[in-house]
Order: structure tokens, then C-alpha cells, then sequence
């Protein structure tokens, strides 16, 4: 590999803010801000919107979605497409 071309790797942790959740990570991403971890030491932090803690298809609280029912509603309203 060439060196000074790839951007700096090390702990970082990422906290979502919905959910109350953090937990720490190896990454290249970095930020201005930092946050004092379990273990005593300060890493920088990232705070997320959503994580695997508080996304909808992890926590079963996804909806499904009826797109039959959706275009047989719309067929009824517009009538169906004819020709094909």
C-alpha cells in the first residue's frame, strides 16, 4: 500500500440519540466532539439518528405494507390500464 494516502483508523464511538444507545467501534470517520467511554478514556464521538437499536425493521415494529390491496383500490377509483 502507499503510505499517507488512507485516512486514519481507531476508536470512535457512535451514539444514537432516539434510542439512549452508544457503542464503540473501530472507524475512520472523526468528529470535533468527544465522549468519556466505560473504560475511563475519551474517544471522539458521532451521534447517529438511527441505529439497529431504534430502526423499525430491528425492533418488529415495521409495518407492512398491503400493495395489493393499494393498486386494487386504485384499478376500482381509475379503472384498469387496458392494451396490455
Amino acid at each position: 500500500m502507499r503510505k499517507d494516502i488512507h485516512p486514519s483508523y481507531g476508536p470512535v464511538v457512535f451514539r444514537d440519540r432516539a434510542a439512549n444507545h452508544a457503542f464503540l467501534t473501530g472507524s475512520t470517520a472523526t468528529s470535533g466532539k468527544t465522549v468519556e467511554w466505560e473504560d475511563g478514556h475519551a474517544y471522539p464521538v458521532i451521534d447517529v439518528e438511527i441505529s439497529n437499536v431504534s430502526h423499525p425493521f430491528y425492533t418488529g415494529n415495521a409495518r407492512v405494507l398491503d400493495t395489493a390491496g393499494r393498486v386494487e383500490r386504485f384499478e376500482r377509483r381509475f379503472g384498469k390500464r387496458g392494451g396490455r
